[in-house]
């Protein structure tokens, strides 16, 4: 295949996903047939079945399509100076798209398809620097690691509570509530780190770890690690 072969190929195929990922945020999944696809796209069916194994490929590339606009559009967010209400807008943002999304947020919300997405795992690193923020701040009384499972499930749980409810029914409310639960749980009081927490000094002091200057990379690991496991709990003493 020459460079101008590939090319069309590459221009065929952005065509295709933009036309599915039209139906898919307009009419759901079951509107993304080959035919109902290929009319949208102008193009034939034969056209699509060259570049896409089956629906379900389809579907995929739709739906990654669609979440990875999502994610570069939320990586341009400018962040404020407040870490926390920068995570609560990072949660807000993730709902409200959810809602706004039913059919692309069911399939890359399935543990398959997302283990898989670039756009996905994309999406976590930013939920992850955000959260890495708040524990360079000393507000943290868990692992980042911990926390951002912990936000990520919260975020997912409220998502598909709110779209199993007739949209009349929904609780507007259910979502802040579930992510200020959270927070309790993995956040401390203040920003200042209270002297007898210290899980949250610990995860504060790994924050910054990288920035310190002076340790070689054996060094900067073998802290690391014994402070990934301080936060985990507790050392059994001899």
């Amino acid at each position: 295949m020459n460079e101008s072969e590939s090319e069309q190929r590459r221009t065929t195929r952005a065509r295709i996903v933009e036309a599915a990922a039209r139906l898919l945020q307009e009419r759901g999944s079951g509107a993304v047939t080959t035919r109902a696809v290929a009319q949208a796209a102008g193009l034939q069916p034969p056209a699509l079945y060259r570049l896409f194994a089956d629906k379900d490929a389809l579907l995929d590339a739709a739906a990654e399509h669609v979440f990875a606009q999502y994610v570069a559009a939320k990586r341009r967010t400018a962040l404020t100076g407040d870490p926390l209400e920068d995570l609560r807008a990072g949660w807000r943002t993730q709902i409200e798209f959810g809602l706004a999304n039913p059919a692309v947020f069911a399939l890359m919300s399935d543990p398959v398809r997302s283990r898989a997405d670039p756009a996905h795992a994309a999406g976590l690193e930013i939920l992850a620097a955000r959260v890495h923020r708040v524990a360079a701040e000393g507000r943290l009384r868990v692992d980042e690691d911990r926390a951002v499972a912990m936000i990520r499930a919260a975020g997912t749980g409220a998502v598909h509570t709110l779209l199993a409810q007739p949209p009349e029914s929904r609780d507007p409310g259910l979502a802040d509530a579930l992510f200020e639960a959270v927070t309790r749980t993995v956040l401390t009081d203040a920003p200042a780190l209270p002297v007898d927490d210290v899980t949250a000094a610990v995860t504060a002091f790994r924050a910054l770890v990288p920035r310190l200057p002076g340790l070689t990379p054996a060094e900067a690991s073998l802290l690391e690690e014994w402070l990934r496991r301080r936060a985990a709990g507790p050392e059994e003493t001899e």
